[in-house]
């Protein structure tokens, strides 16, 4: 948590800074991904050490439990669609933000 806070007052620093220069300084704070960082027979084992061969279907109710969204874990997609979003035009006067994508987990 402690880095995690860190990166946000680096964030919130340089949107200060750079903002006279029209540079917007956000950052992106992604849940469980599906990627293979997450979804590896280690993680499964960790999540679920009571079982002899968990997979995902046996760690998704427990991810699950950390959102406001009924779901275990967001896409990829999900986080490169708020990247997208944030480096885009559409965001031009979006600076010094932390944008979650997390189905909700900041809100428990």
């Amino acid at each position: 948590m402690a880095a995690k806070h860190g990166v946000v007052g680096l964030m919130r620093s340089f949107a200060v800074e750079l903002g006279q220069h029209m540079i917007r300084v956000n950052s992106v704070h992604p849940t469980h991904v599906r990627t293979p960082m997450l979804h590896n027979e280690g993680t499964f084992k960790m999540f679920r050490p009571d079982l002899e061969n968990p997979g995902p279907d046996d760690m998704a109710p427990i991810c699950q439990m950390f959102h406001t969204l009924p779901i275990p874990w967001v896409e990829a997609e999900d986080i490169s669609n708020a990247v997208l979003f944030l480096a885009s035009d559409e965001s031009r006067y979006i600076t010094g933000v932390t944008l979650p994508v997390d189905a909700g987990g900041c809100l428990k």
